[in-house]
């Protein structure tokens, strides 16, 4: 189990164009090694990592991170504007946050419906529209 998972992280960094280190591995396996998508934070990556025995600092972690985004192997998605958030599934789809639990899930594409977006300053145009539905319990 662990080899495909090494193997699934491996040809990820590969769709990447990324050189396969030993921390880039390890912290991919971790990632998509199971072939799921997943959400983390460069703490939670960190905590696994170590859980995990891979022995990759936290400043790796999160120049990883940075460095599997901009190969877009990842998004990042940026909670209240300080909290940030990695997803592997890269197509465009909304997020619930769930406030009590600092979660961040999926939540359904064909559920969701923008009618209209402001117009823009001329000479820009939008590049991604993030939405971030923020959850409590009651």
């Amino acid at each position: 189990m662990l080899d495909l998972a090494v193997k699934r992280g491996t040809e990820w960094l590969a769709m990447g164009d990324l050189r396969p280190t030993r921390q880039r591995v390890a912290l991919a396996r971790l990632l998509v090694g199971d072939g799921e998508d997943r959400h983390v934070t460069a703490e939670s990556l960190f905590a696994a990592s170590t859980k995990a025995g891979d022995g990759v600092s936290l400043a790796t972690v999160y120049n990883t991170l940075r460095a599997f985004c901009e190969a877009g192997l990842m998004q990042e998605v940026v909670v209240d504007g300080a909290k940030s958030y990695f997803d592997t599934r890269m197509d465009d789809h909304p997020h619930f946050y769930w406030e009590d639990s600092g979660e961040l899930t999926d939540a359904a594409a064909d559920q969701l419906e923008i009618a209209r977006l402001p117009d823009v300053p001329e000479g820009t145009e939008i590049s991604k529209v993030d939405v971030v539905i923020r959850l409590r319990k009651v």
